[in-house]
């Protein structure tokens, strides 16, 4: 696989940077989860519980997939020296402590890069490790509310609320993390020098506001919520249909608008000047959209989306979780894959994305059910730890 090789330390917790680890580890880096000795990981309490028992929640056994457990108290000099010993043959290293954590267990930067000067470090906090607010808490809610995206989502008339769910943010920044990793990787490969990856979780936010950014520092203009729609071309919003479901299209040039036009049986439409432009229907938004909810509005869902779809309009049905499971296409491209878990039977997860042609990713197993569960593979077979010593740690909470 194209990371085979790749050895991965995730001392992170939650979501953000755990899941730049869960990214690598699905085409072929070794990411080795490390744990709180006795509790574990605190995203295996965090959501539904998969089990009767109370055991690791669903959220867990999908985004730790593919990773190896191991248990160690980095508070604990002990675990700290483990710690060193194992970033020694490690490429990566992810974490999302608040700055000045891992230097005050003298497992920062510095003290890594002189054990791994290769060593490529990804840090995620609330704020990145400069700048005033460092030193700030901080959750996907607040990324998304610092970032400028809670601010533009919502109705103008209504409070602003959070898109889609508070996760999103950590899962963006997962995401920039990983190509941080890889393209910091890839210098290592060619100079033998490390370096770390600074990521506020509030940045990846900040980076996909599209031009909203470049409008204000041009113009001044501040934007401001709209709903469902979209500023920068209309029709392009949410439409409810006679059987209460609600579908999505998005017309974004002439063209577009044009079938959509026909599709709806508008052809005298066609040379209103209202319509005829781009800026013309953001002139005219209320006239647009009422015109096609009131056509939607007429029709069930399958019957609107049929009628669009011939005429090439871009259109969806609003999917809910269920709708994902029925959906042909996410079936076809195996979004959504089927791996057998013990004690649970067959458990639902998201397939890997992106799809590679020679070299797919692959999901060999759900999260560790037990922490420390690779304890003796990891300690004992890595670092040549006794049986002996790994009881002695086990008994002192080193791990």
């Amino acid at each position: 696989m194209p990371l085979t090789g790749v050895t991965v330390l995730d001392l992170a917790t939650f979501l953000a940077a755990p899941f730049c680890a869960t990214l690598l580890g699905e085409f072929g880096a070794e990411v080795i989860k490390v744990e709180q000795p006795g509790v574990g990981d605190d995203l295996r309490r965090l959501g539904r519980p998969a089990g009767p028992d109370g055991g690791s929640s669903f959220w867990w056994l999908v985004e730790a997939r593919n990773k190896k457990s191991i248990t160690c108290n980095l508070r604990d000099p002990e675990g700290q020296a483990l710690l060193r010993r194992l970033v020694a043959g490690a490429h990566i290293v992810t974490e999302n402590f608040r700055p000045g954590t891992l230097e005050r267990w003298n497992l920062g930067w510095d003290a890594l890069s002189r054990v791994n000067p290769a060593l490529v470090m990804v840090r995620v906090s609330a704020f990145g490790q400069t700048g005033p607010k460092r030193a700030r808490p901080g959750f996907g809610r607040i990324a998304a509310a610092v970032g400028g995206l809670s601010y533009l989502s919502g109705y103008p008339d209504r409070p602003p609320v959070t898109p889609g769910t508070p996760t999103v943010p950590d899962y963006l920044a997962g995401v920039f993390g990983a190509v941080g990793a890889l393209v910091a990787l890839r210098h290592a490969e060619r100079t033998g020098e490390g370096q770390v990856v600074d990521l506020g979780l509030y940045e990846p936010v900040l980076r996909i506001l599209d031009d909203a950014i470049a409008v204000h520092g041009g113009t001044g203009q501040v934007r401001e919520r709209i709903g469902s729609g979209t500023e920068s071309a209309v029709p392009h919003d949410h439409y409810r249909t006679r059987d209460g479901r609600w579908i999505a299209i998005a017309c974004t040039n002439d063209r577009m608008f044009a079938r959509l036009l026909q599709a709806l049986g508008r052809q005298d439409l066609e040379g209103d000047p209202r319509m005829a432009t781009t800026r013309a229907r953001l002139e005219h938004r209320a006239l647009v959209d009422g015109l096609v909810a009131a056509w939607v509005a007429e029709r069930d869902a399958r019957e609107a989306l049929e009628a669009l779809d011939a005429a090439e309009v871009p259109v969806s049905l609003v999917a809910s979780v269920r709708d994902l499971f029925e959906d042909p296409q996410v079936g076809a491209r195996e979004n959504i894959l089927s791996l057998a878990v013990p004690l649970l039977g067959a458990l639902a997860m998201p397939g890997v994305v992106p799809r590679l042609t020679r070299t797919p990713g692959r999901v060999a197993h759900a999260g560790p059910a037990i922490p420390g569960e690779h304890n003796v593979e990891i300690y004992g077979e890595r670092l040549g730890l006794s049986t002996a010593e790994l009881g002695r740690l086990r008994r002192t909470g080193v791990i």
